[in-house]
C-alpha cells in the first residue's frame, strides 16, 4: 500500500511539471531522441491545439496549450 501511495505522490508532482515544459526545450529533447534513433528528414513544428490536423503529435507543451507535431519529409 505504501508503494502505491509513493507512486501516486511522484506522479502527482511529475506530470504537471512535464506538461508545463517550454515548447523550445521539449522540441530540442524530441529532436535529440529522433537523431539518436537515426531518424532523418523530418520536421518538428509547435502548433496550437486547435490547429493540429493530420500531423502526428509527439509532445505537449506550455501547460498543454500547444502540441509538437512530427512530419516526415520525402
Amino acid at each position: 500500500m505504501n508503494k502505491i501511495i509513493s507512486l501516486f505522490c511522484i506522479l502527482a508532482f511529475a506530470v504537471p511539471a512535464l506538461a508545463k515544459k517550454s515548447c523550445d526545450e521539449l522540441k530540442i529533447e524530441i529532436d535529440a531522441k529522433f537523431k539518436a534513433k537515426g531518424v532523418i528528414a523530418y520536421t518538428l513544428t509547435v502548433t496550437n491545439n486547435a490547429d493540429v490536423r493530420d500531423e502526428k503529435v509527439v509532445g505537449s507543451c506550455n501547460g498543454g496549450t500547444q502540441k509538437i507535431t512530427y512530419t516526415r519529409q520525402k
